[in-house]
């Protein structure tokens, strides 16, 4: 894994982890190293329920606290309770957005809020896939 020299920088992901996989792991581990704090935002239930059309396997307390227990999160916190509010961005100022390589829908959604001066100019970086093929949270679902 490449490293990364830590600055004080407050890095923030999202996801909605259900059923946590070594996908996600990896996208967390590859987020702890662009800064020293790493704050983790899940997706509340009912804003899975809204993007996806489904209900998550897990319920969000459970799903924030096995995110919670993933080396080199500092902080897991559940999400906005409106789509697309970003109000969690504004409230956790963070330095740098880590987005998984399957989250083009949401860094394409940062990107024109920040465009249009409704969320800060902020560094978005994309971590690389973990055997896509094998471990993308769609098809590890299946194999459960």
């Amino acid at each position: 894994m490449m490293s990364h020299p830590k600055s004080g920088k407050k890095i923030m992901a999202f996801g909605v982890f259900d059923r946590l996989h070594p996908g996600h792991i990896s996208f967390l581990e590859q987020a702890a190293q662009f800064g020293d704090e790493l704050v983790v935002v899940v997706a509340r239930d009912s804003i899975v329920q809204e993007l996806k059309k489904k209900n998550p396997a897990q319920p969000q307390d459970i799903r924030v606290s096995r995110v919670a227990c993933v080396h080199g999160v500092t902080h897991a916190i559940l999400g906005d309770q409106e789509c697309g509010s970003w109000n969690i961005v504004a409230a956790h100022k963070p330095d740098i957005i880590c987005l998984g390589y399957d989250q083009q829908g949401i860094k394409k959604d940062i990107e024109i809020r920040m465009s249009t001066g409704l969320l800060p100019q902020i560094k978005v970086v994309i971590a690389r896939a973990h055997e896509p093929d094998t471990c993308h949270s769609s098809l590890f679902s299946t194999m459960l």
